[in-house]
């Protein structure tokens, strides 16, 4: 597949950069991938194409707050701090910026009181180790108190709460970007589903900064992938299979839930217990194996999250839909509308 593949107009307008309140109430667009039939809906009709014994599958990372702005403790200069990964407790891999103005071995300065520096350990083109120095504060405190939960790019205001980008079931620190198309929840809806007879299930991937990184080479196949870790339980696993061995579909929230379970997952479609890493890259061709239908919001043109979209309803019908939902005036990205294809 070309690069030109992935790529349609699409109208700055349509960027969302709120959420919609209730989260529920955003739009839903549903897809049938084997008819090409599409249904215009509000996101809480999501469960009508839920039935008893389907499995709900959901990602309950939470976003952690992995910004930090701070000065050069020498020139004075403004730095930007990223956090990539935990590596003990004060000891991350970061992104510091602006990058031609970062050495080993400067401090920068966070706060004066009380006192919290960051020092760069050492310096590699794509990333950066850094050692926080707090004073009577544990990495915790200092999360809580001096970090910032880093938006995307794209949106260039500020949300006056920072839980309108965790989910509502988020739960388990470590992603530096939330799982957005678990941002549509409420917990009534989850209520609701399994008053159903819907089975929800967890899992757990760290969403790290790669995930929305345009894809550069002409040829996607050389594409490098980033990776995130991810996690899971025996009893999840358990849970899925014993649901799909009766007849239950496997309804996945977000690219992160599907590149998690199709990494776990056999060829005959047994999901397998699993702690580790997944480099997957899911694009035109590839041979789903255990999921069934998907949820997702509406992604940026020339991204890996558009190939696997693409991947799992074809190229055409996807870009079909896509003008549709431009046409219909959809809202874009992070905080924006829904895509139920099954």
């Amino acid at each position: 597949m070309n690069i030109d593949d992935l790529y349609f107009e699409l109208p700055e307008e349509l960027i969302a950069q709120h959420p919609i309140y209730p989260r529920d109430y955003s739009k839903l667009m549903v897809l049938n991938k084997n008819t090409g039939e599409i249904w215009h809906k509000k996101f809480y009709m999501v469960k009508e194409f839920l039935k008893k014994g389907d499995i709900l599958v959901l990602n309950n990372s939470k976003v952690i707050r992995a910004r930090f702005y701070g000065l050069n403790e020498k020139t004075g200069g403004k730095r930007e701090i990223f956090l990539i990964k935990q590596l003990n407790e004060f000891k991350w891999k970061a992104f510091v910026s602006p990058n031609k103005r970062v050495h080993e071995g400067d401090y920068i300065l966070i706060s004066k009181k009380p006192a919290i520096k960051a020092k760069i350990e050492k310096k590699e083109v794509d990333e950066d180790f850094i050692t926080f120095e707090a004073e009577n504060l544990s990495m915790e405190g200092l999360l809580k108190n001096f970090g910032e939960v880093p938006l995307p790019p794209y949106i260039k205001g500020k949300i006056e709460d920072e839980s309108e980008y965790q989910t509502v079931y988020a739960s388990i620190p470590g992603s530096v970007a939330s799982p957005t198309a678990g941002l549509h929840f409420t917990e009534k809806l989850i209520n609701e589903l399994k008053e159903k007879g819907v089975i929800i299930k967890y899992v757990t991937l760290h969403v790290g900064p790669g995930t929305f990184k345009p894809i550069q080479e002409e040829n996607i196949e050389k594409h490098l992938m980033h990776e995130e870790e991810f996690f899971i339980s025996e009893e999840t696993a358990e849970n899925i299979n014993n649901a799909k061995s009766k007849g239950g579909r496997l309804f996945a929230c977000g690219t992160t839930v599907i590149r998690s379970l199709e990494t776990a997952s056999s060829d005959k479609g047994i999901l397998k217990p699993m702690e580790g890493k997944t480099k997957l890259f899911i694009k035109p061709e590839y041979n789903f194996k255990i999921v069934d239908a998907i949820i997702t919001n509406f992604h940026f043109p020339r991204t890996t999250l558009l190939a696997l979209v693409m991947s799992f309803a074809g190229k055409e019908l996807v870009l079909s839909a896509y003008n549709s939902a431009i046409q219909e005036k959809y809202r874009f990205f992070s905080f924006g509308d829904a895509m139920l294809i099954l």
